[in-house]
């Protein structure tokens, strides 16, 4: 049987999920009989709740249904890095025996790209870093350092970064939109379907990978030296 631990949850086969205060299986009392324990049993279609569970177990079980969810977005993002590094020309038949979206796997393995195993923070979801995995590194790190010093919330994160984008967030790590975004631009078709080709090659949403190009963009080209046009020499 194989059998994934994170912490202090236990997911293997049997589908069941026990409190701390539960004994491990094999345990014994003091008398040499096993004790009966209270667990949690998941099935594909719900949770099947022991009786008289007391309020304590019940929460403690909701805080590591919670962390199961989370972290299952780091798993599978490393599941699909890890098979496309390594079985290149099968990777996609294992996805479709495992029944996932393509898609969604594809969004989870580019943030799990943009941020190393080391860099990331247990104190925050996977969603708190997917807000930020377009960002340079250096601005991530800022801004994973706020979100977690104040204990932000996804939402509330969000609102940080587009005060910054507004000119009216704390300039610790500022992140640029473009000036004029209610203006429409006209693009051929072709080049159109050209840029979802390419932001579905790197797993990205569409929009995201726009305003990321364009953000790269412009950062490199005011970079640069601006270039003083010179005399034109004769002979």
């Amino acid at each position: 049987m194989m059998a994934i631990q994170a912490g202090g949850i236990e997911v293997a086969r049997t589908g069941k999920i026990r409190t701390s205060r539960e004994p491990a299986p094999g345990q014994r009392g003091p008398t040499g009989e096993e004790p009966r324990r209270s667990q949690v049993l998941t099935t594909k279609v719900g949770l099947q709740m022991p009786a008289g569970m007391s309020f304590e177990d019940w929460e403690k079980a909701g805080r590591q249904l919670s962390g199961i969810v989370d972290s299952s977005s780091w798993w599978l993002g490393d599941w699909l890095v890890y098979g496309k590094d390594h079985y290149t020309d099968r990777y996609q038949r294992g996805i479709r025996a495992a029944g996932l979206q393509y898609q969604t796997l594809r969004n989870y393995a580019w943030v799990s790209r943009r941020f190393d195993f080391g860099r990331r923070r247990g104190a925050l979801s996977f969603q708190h870093h997917a807000e930020l995995a377009s960002l340079r590194r250096d601005e991530q790190e800022s801004w994973l350092d706020r979100a977690e010093r104040r204990k932000w919330t996804t939402k509330q994160l969000r609102s940080a970064l587009r005060a910054a984008r507004e000119g009216d967030g704390e300039g610790e790590a500022q992140v640029r939109a473009p000036a004029e975004s209610t203006r429409r631009l006209e693009v051929p078709g072709s080049r159109l379907q050209w840029w979802h080709e390419a932001a579905e090659r790197e797993g990205v949403d569409f929009e995201r990978w726009v305003l990321v190009a364009l953000d790269s963009a412009a950062t490199q080209a005011l970079a640069e030296p601006t270039r003083r046009e010179e005399p034109l020499r004769v002979g």
